[in-house]
């Protein structure tokens, strides 16, 4: 009778060790891509064998995180959702949402296209890539954006500079907190500067502010 009441904590301690291992690996990977395993054990606080039990190697280890960052972006996509107003406030938002989870496993976008391919990167980000394919529609039917390149292609294209500006934020080239990357975003969509740099503005001070309300909670 007290076998499963002391598989409970066992099992607690497991998802745990399983949780501290992922997010050591999300801060250590983008120090130093070569880490080993056995060095991420150490800076998890957890013995080899813990590890292991859990990833029997690296690229299992990637592959978890690649789950992991796939439901982010999943939920990052859903919440940066704008079905209403202006497309070109949709992509502001929209790339000011998407920009915390990218910043978050940007060591992983470089990382698995040699471990775990290019097409699993495709799988990671195609909630994020058919939103914003959504958007662009929207925006070159209302003239808010270039007609230059068919949606799809701009989606990409906008795709490949996030990724870009993440790697230099991953080599400490550039400092940000999405507001450059959402405002490169919109002038490289057709966006006047000025105007995106007004709209980028725009965006983030509601939603800071709207933060600040949640925050504070109901009034007593």
């Amino acid at each position: 009778m007290t076998k499963p009441a002391a598989r409970v904590p066992q099992r607690r301690n497991a998802r745990s060790n399983r949780a501290r291992i992922l997010a050591t690996a999300r801060k250590e990977l983008g120090r130093n891509p070569d880490i080993t395993l056995e060095e991420l054990a150490r800076a998890a606080g957890v013995v080899r064998r813990t590890l292991f039990g859990h990833f029997p190697g690296r690229v299992a280890l990637l592959e978890a995180l690649a789950e992991e960052a796939s439901e982010s972006f999943r939920d990052a996509a859903v919440a940066g959702v704008t079905a209403e107003g202006p497309a070109e406030r949709a992509l502001a938002q929209f790339a000011l949402s998407m920009w915390p989870v990218g910043d978050r496993y940007r060591m992983l976008l470089a990382l698995a296209r040699h471990d775990l391919g290019a097409e699993r990167i495709t799988e990671i980000i195609k909630p994020a890539r058919d939103e914003v394919t959504s958007i662009l529609e929207r925006g070159q039917r209302d003239g808010v954006f270039h007609t230059h390149l068919p949606p799809a292609v701009l989606s990409a294209g906008l795709e490949a500079l996030t990724v870009a500006l993440l790697e230099q934020v991953n080599v400490a080239a550039l400092e940000d907190d999405g507001t450059r990357s959402a405002i490169a975003m919109l002038i490289a969509a057709g966006v006047p500067e000025k105007r995106a740099c007004a709209v980028v503005g725009d965006v983030a001070a509601t939603a800071a502010g709207e933060a600040a309300e949640a925050s504070e909670g109901p009034c007593p």
